[in-house]
């Protein structure tokens, strides 16, 4: 391993706890190497007035941070992997997936402990149409209005009263130590997670050989296994972070399950299914199911959403 290794990372409180981790595991496990993260801004980062799936594009978190890898600018990315677009520019790989935070989404209410309890018409704050399309589907009643910032600015909207309730993800509140503001974590059965959600991306060139075997020890097998079946899932949909898409894999042994979500932005209509197949079988067991849900009406959806955003 190297003497010294520099981390791209977006600014961000929260990118930059996800790399510090990443910075403290690799100088653990190699005192000789000293790590510098590298803080860049990118498109999605300076675009804060606009609901994301308006913005359009993928790769809104990480373009800038791969422009930098493959000019050598830095020598490792550090990615939040449902931010991560399923095709990467060529010479780029994502060589390490660590274990998995949690990947569910978290309620978060002052007042209300669940979204049952939400009263008629409650403000519920997400910008997230994976999250609008089926919360209108548990709840039409409710009034969904955007949300964006970081977590912290989120969060004071909240205590500010202009929300009832928002939802987050439960990942990154618990890798910044906010675990208490979490009032529950929404199983799969109610809302299925992002694409990779709660997983960490580390982002190398292709070339880097030294670098991938200095890594290994942050790999984790059965996180990459089902984040496979997830990327695949979403590759075959060609969709973005900001569709109504969702989808969460489990491993059990070797078998692997996968559940697959498309759904109309207001609810009224939602696509889900489940499939299992080995875990060597992973990426092809994501795209079978999401071609399943294209037949049966995912395509016609999809299209729909990307007529109304472009």
């Amino acid at each position: 391993m190297r003497t010294t290794l520099r981390i791209g990372t977006r600014a961000s409180l929260l990118a930059v706890t996800q790399s510090t981790w990443v910075k403290n595991q690799i100088e653990n496990a190699h005192p000789q190497t000293q790590v510098e993260l590298v803080k860049i801004t990118t498109k999605g980062d300076k675009i804060l007035d606009v609901p994301l799936a308006k913005v359009g594009g993928k790769g809104l978190f990480v373009k800038e941070i791969e422009d930098a890898l493959l000019t050598g600018e830095v020598d490792l990315a550090v990615h939040s992997m449902k931010d991560v677009p399923t095709e990467l520019p060529q010479g780029l790989h994502i060589g390490i997936i660590p274990a998995r935070e949690t990947p569910f989404d978290a309620f978060i209410s002052n007042k209300f402990d669940s979204i049952d309890a939400l009263p008629q018409g409650a403000t519920m704050g997400t910008s997230s149409l994976r999250r609008k399309s089926q919360l209108s589907a548990l709840r039409p009643d409710l009034n969904i209005v955007d949300l964006r910032g970081n977590i912290d600015t989120r969060l004071r909207k909240l205590d500010e009263g202009i929300y009832d309730a928002i939802i987050l993800a439960g990942a990154g509140l618990n890798r910044l130590g906010l675990s208490k503001r979490i009032t529950t974590l929404l199983p799969a059965s109610q809302m299925l997670p992002a694409i990779s959600q709660g997983a960490l991306g580390i982002e190398l060139r292709q070339d880097d050989n030294e670098l991938f075997k200095g890594l290994q020890f942050l790999h984790h097998l059965p996180t990459a296994v089902t984040v496979a079946a997830e990327r695949a899932f979403l590759l075959t949909l060609e969709g973005g972070c900001q569709v109504p898409i969702g989808a969460f894999a489990t491993l059990e042994g070797e078998t692997v399950s996968l559940t697959g979500l498309v759904a109309e932005v207001d609810g009224s209509r939602i696509l889900t299914d489940t499939k299992s197949d080995t875990a060597a079988n992973a990426a092809a067991l994501g795209t079978t199911l999401a071609q399943q849900l294209l037949d049966q009406g995912g395509k016609a959806i999809l299209d729909e959403v990307y007529k109304n955003n472009a």
